[in-house]
């Protein structure tokens, strides 16, 4: 992970709920980030539809239910300290899984919407053999042509993009672009855009990540 820096923005000090595997116990532990509007515990009911007793569930609360103010597209600053705030949050609990003990291929990160760009934003600057990272309808931070001078490789990590070919908030050609810089970064990266559908999860999503985490662990 990058250098730790002391960040105190509006996601710090903000509570973080868990469910599954009590942490002491679990194989392996996922972060599950919540889209714009939603909470921490909202995502963590999609851990019943995975339903895989030995793995502990963390999901960070963002400040007003929101990482950020502004679309994921809208130039970083205008979206600070948000971004910065919750790539910390990201972080701090990556760090304190390393120093529990679990190594970062036991290590699962899966966000929604914002939650979605936000997590794969973080992995993208803190690249590792994360045991899967799991982008559901997001894509990498910034505007057009934003510079994408991340260092590190995956080590074939697997993460997967799952997205609408119309979603209203995610253009598929961030979604492409997103896959681009991962498989540079020599990452296993799966691909999947779901013709006409609205900006959700869907079952194939959910049956992607169910085999992956059973394979993993």
């Amino acid at each position: 992970m990058n250098k730790k820096v002391n960040i105190q923005g509006p996601h710090q000090g903000q509570p973080v709920f868990y469910k599954g595997k009590q942490l002491e116990t679990a194989d392996a532990a996922m972060i599950m980030i919540h889209g714009r509007g939603a909470t921490a515990e909202s995502i963590l009911t999609l851990a019943d539809e995975f339903s895989i007793g030995s793995v502990a569930y963390i999901a960070p609360q963002a400040n007003m239910n929101t990482w950020y103010p502004y679309s994921f597209l809208s130039p970083i600053e205008m979206n600070e300290p948000g971004i910065t705030s919750g790539l910390e949050v990201i972080d701090s609990i990556v760090s304190d899984l390393i120093s529990k003990g679990f190594s970062t291929d036991r290590i699962f990160l899966l966000g929604f919407s914002q939650g979605a760009c936000l997590s794969l934003e973080y992995v993208a600057r803190n690249p590792a053999k994360f045991g899967g990272v799991f982008g559901l309808s997001g894509g990498l931070i910034g505007p057009p042509h934003t510079p994408r001078n991340y260092e590190g490789s995956f080590d074939n990590a697997e993460i997967f993009l799952g997205c609408s070919d119309v979603d209203p908030h995610i253009p598929i050609e961030r979604v492409d672009e997103t896959e681009k810089v991962f498989l540079e970064m020599n990452a296993n990266v799966t691909k999947r855009i779901y013709k006409g559908m609205g900006h959700n999860i869907n079952q194939d999503e959910i049956n992607f990540i169910k085999s992956l985490l059973r394979g993993a662990i």
